[in-house]
């Protein structure tokens, strides 16, 4: 499976899903723009690599119900925890 870990989430996350899960995990702050990257090409390197995006923007849901795009999306929305309740979630 391969991901794309949004900003707003800790590297921690891509770090954690490729140790425990075997993902072909990417973190924003992996990308050339770093924690800048705008959403567009988030979707667009979703798109090209099949990558679902983990996120909590609620952007890319409009994005997604409207135009099909990214790829696939897991919505996080459980609002501030710490990291290591985070990993617990995805565990």
């Amino acid at each position: 499976m391969r991901v794309l870990v949004d900003a707003q989430l800790p590297k921690r996350l891509a770090h954690f899903l490729a140790f425990h899960a075997g993902y072909d995990c990417v973190h924003t702050l992996d990308l050339p723009a770093a924690n800048n990257t705008q959403d567009g090409a988030i979707t667009r390197l979703s798109m090209e690599e099949e990558r679902i995006v983990i996120t909590k923007d609620a952007d890319f849901v409009n994005s997604f119900l409207l135009q099909g795009q990214p790829y696939k999306l897991l919505l996080v929305s459980t609002g501030n925890i710490s990291t290591l309740d985070l990993l617990e979630l995805f565990r």
